[in-house]
């Protein structure tokens, strides 16, 4: 059974601003100029190929690292390596306000954690919220945990479907959950 809770590094993609990159589209994680690469294994080093201030970014990461995005990551195409990248990479889940409607099911279908947290814009402006800190993220109960500044804020949990997808280890063993009855 995989657990629902998870504990991690923080990336908080920011722009040269300092400000929380909203609507960051499928073609931005990963580039239309490497949809031929097939093997999932391979497809993280180009994991924010496209992301200005941001290219860097798998060599930097390490498993269980989590994600910290703006409003409406994911927008745009139904590209499931946009999903997939993040993966082959091991991050351990993604935080944001909202997801591209597409991305989100990609992700949970995928078993990839997707969790929303509304606070979000408002916690990385207050400087609450920052690379580096350790996050733990309780995807049922609806908590998450800055570690090192003990500091708790309200995320959306994970619906009992999305629950039972991620703990299947994606839809298709989910599925067959259903015909072994």
């Amino acid at each position: 059974m995989t657990e629902t809770t998870i504990s991690g590094r923080i990336w908080v993609l920011l722009d040269e601003k300092g400000h929380l990159i909203e609507n960051i589209d499928t073609d931005q994680i990963f580039h239309n100029a490497h949809l031929h690469i097939t093997d999932v294994n391979k497809m993280g080093e180009y994991t924010l190929g496209n992301l200005e201030g941001w290219k860097d970014f798998p060599q930097k990461s390490r498993p269980g690292d989590i994600l910290v995005v703006g409003r409406n990551f994911g927008a745009g195409s139904s590209r499931q390596q946009a999903v997939d990248c993040f993966r082959s990479l091991q991050i351990g889940a993604i935080l944001s306000p909202s997801f591209g409607a597409i991305y989100f099911r990609n992700a949970v279908n995928s078993g990839f954690p997707v969790l929303r947290g509304l606070q979000i814009p408002q916690l990385v402006d207050e400087g609450k919220l920052e690379t580096g800190d350790e996050i733990c993220l309780h995807f049922l109960s609806g908590e998450a945990q800055i570690i090192n500044k003990n500091l708790s804020f309200p995320i959306i949990p994970m619906s009992d479907v999305q629950s039972e997808i991620y703990r299947a280890g994606g839809l298709y063993n989910y599925g067959k959950t259903w015909t072994q009855d």
